[in-house]
């Protein structure tokens, strides 16, 4: 794990990294934000952007911005956490989900700094809450920046528990490095032009 003022350099690098490349890659991939913004207005009424309320670094809210990839009424009978296949999901939806295309928007997150390109998926106020009283520990998620993806993304999505989601985002803080950001990226990379281990 990397500490003192490694850590620091670590930081300041990774920020930098940041902001340039969540402001390159908004302005490549404008186009197919509007592209898929019309699809989802074809498809389904309602915005095309979905906001939502998050829980950040050191527990700081703010809200995280995607393309809409479930129906307005997604959550008419209460809050419910994401699943493999779940039924809410629209046809397009389904699509950006599994390419990773529905989270594009949240290089604006990047951009200002409420999050990173790579670190522990944001959870809503609520199931932070919830996770922490059930599995304690889960809120030392917070101590680093929350990412677009991260090493549970890579190696579980939507498939594995609350807990083992844990297990894996500890992982990346005990043993956060280039190195393994670099393994994040070029899987994330993958899942995203081929689709394989996409959840």
């Amino acid at each position: 794990m990397i500490t003192g003022e490694k850590r620091t350099f670590y930081t300041v690098i990774k920020r930098i990294i940041d902001i340039i490349f969540s402001l390159i890659a908004l302005i490549i991939t404008f186009p197919g934000i509007i592209l898929f913004s019309i699809l989802i207005k074809l498809e389904t009424p309602g915005p095309v952007f979905f906001l939502q309320e998050r829980v950040g670094l050191n527990g700081r809210y703010f809200t995280i911005i995607k393309l809409r990839s479930m129906g307005v009424d997604a959550e008419k009978n209460g809050a419910k956490w994401a699943e493999k296949n779940d039924p809410r999901v629209t046809k397009v939806g389904a699509f950006i989900r599994k390419t990773r295309i529905d989270e594009i928007p949240q290089l604006w997150n990047v951009l200002i700094g409420e999050m990173s390109l790579i670190g522990p998926r944001p959870e809503r106020p609520m199931f932070t809450a919830s996770f922490n009283d059930e599995i304690p520990g889960f809120v030392e998620r917070l101590k680093v920046k929350p990412g677009i993806t991260g090493w549970a993304q890579i190696n579980g999505g939507y498939d594995i528990s609350p807990k083992e989601k844990l297990g894996l985002d500890l992982y990346y803080i005990q043993n956060i490095s280039f190195i393994i950001d670099m393994k994040i990226i070029f899987k994330t990379v993958k899942v995203i032009f081929t689709g394989d281990g996409a959840r």
